[in-house]
């Protein structure tokens, strides 16, 4: 069960290229705040991020201590949990 981490890193992976490939520096943010679509389909890839973040054990999150965790999980709990104050 331990390595069954790694199925979450992989889909922290793939949501971040999914965000990459969508919002670039050609997507002007009016633009972006104005498609409800697209700003849905960001906030549920931070959701699965944060979510597969909490998967991964404290040992590897300690090993990888540059990679700010808790504010991933932060994210998904902000987005799930108190979604009328995100702005």
């Amino acid at each position: 069960m331990y390595k069954s981490y790694i199925v979450y890193l992989q889909h922290i992976l793939q949501e971040c290229q999914y965000i990459n490939s969508i919002i670039t520096d050609n997507l002007p943010m009016y633009q972006f705040l104005s498609d409800e679509a697209l700003k849905r389909a960001v906030a549920r890839s931070l959701e699965i991020i944060g979510e597969a973040t909490k998967k991964i054990p404290a040992d590897v999150k300690y090993k990888w201590n540059g990679i700010s965790w808790k504010h991933m999980v932060g994210m998904r709990d902000k987005l799930i949990h108190d979604y009328m104050g995100v702005n």
